[in-house]
């Protein structure tokens, strides 16, 4: 049976909508914001209070990878009883001729840092190149490199951006790199009348995942028909895992917003 968990993009806004310094070190990343709102380190508490066992964490939330405070932020959440599933980390393009290598290096040190943490898995950015059969090898050769660094954290990646936006390149990219790397699926990364099949193809593989729920285009409510629609294509293909609610509007009540879509899982979910 999957469970519960949050994905803590979903709480930028709670958070104070924090961006560390040095968190995005390639052009076009994100600008850094000093959190102003709830504190990370009381978020496992809050998460707790509110049924909450299982969190992703966004690589950029983090005020500082000093380890004591990764020490600190662990603590915390071994006294709450929130089990971290993944670190995210949210750049790096590893199918680049020439950042490919950097990208490499800078996530091997985040490696490190979910260790510390006590995540079980690390989320890294398949590329964003074009999907070739080149590029797609020279980010599975990377990926699985970052793989033997990390034992006891689990690498994992997305059907995100350019080099992941098709299943024939999901497909082949976890082809390449012969079971050393595993899956989060998300269900809102992709769209068009194709969507639901697209899922189908990749679903089977996946071991986690962001349980996006869209809006409708006026923006006035969440999409339940394709959100119960995603998630019966994880419930068809027998998901088990942690299945982690991205709320991204409407309205500014995250909280409120993660509840509803709680609902909705639960539909398809029964017990999650």
């Amino acid at each position: 049976m999957p469970t519960i968990a949050v994905q803590s993009w979903s709480l930028q806004r709670v958070l104070g909508r924090p961006v560390a310094d040095d968190a995005f070190p390639w052009p076009g990343g994100m600008t850094p914001h000093r959190g102003d709102g709830l504190e990370l380190l009381r978020l496992p508490r809050e998460l707790a209070d509110r049924g909450y066992r299982t969190v992703q964490l966004c690589h950029f939330q983090l005020p500082t990878r000093d380890r004591g405070y990764l020490a600190d932020l662990r603590g915390a959440l071994a006294d709450a009883g929130v089990g971290l599933d993944a670190l995210l980390l949210d750049t790096g393009d590893l199918s680049s001729p020439d950042l490919g290598d950097d990208a490499e290096r800078w996530a091997a040190g985040w490696i490190d840092d979910a260790a510390a943490l006590g995540a079980s898995r690390i989320r890294v950015i398949g590329g964003r190149q074009e999907a070739t059969p080149a590029t797609i090898h020279a980010s599975a050769v990377r990926v699985r490199r970052l793989a033997a660094q990390a034992p006891g954290v689990r690498v994992v990646t997305e059907n995100w951006h350019e080099l992941l936006s098709t299943p024939d390149a999901v497909l082949r990219f976890l082809e390449e790199t012969q079971g050393d790397v595993g899956l989060l699926i998300d269900l809102g990364n992709w769209s068009g009348p194709s969507k639901y099949d697209d899922l189908a193809r990749i679903a089977p593989f996946a071991e986690t995942c962001h349980a996006k729920c869209h809006t409708k285009p006026d923006g006035s409510a969440l999409d339940a028909a394709d959100y119960r629609r995603s998630l019966q294509v994880l419930a068809d293909a027998g998901f088990d895992g942690p299945l982690a609610l991205v709320f991204e509007g409407p309205g500014d009540d995250a909280w409120a917003g993660m509840a509803a879509e709680r609902d909705i899982v639960a539909e398809v979910f029964p017990g999650a």
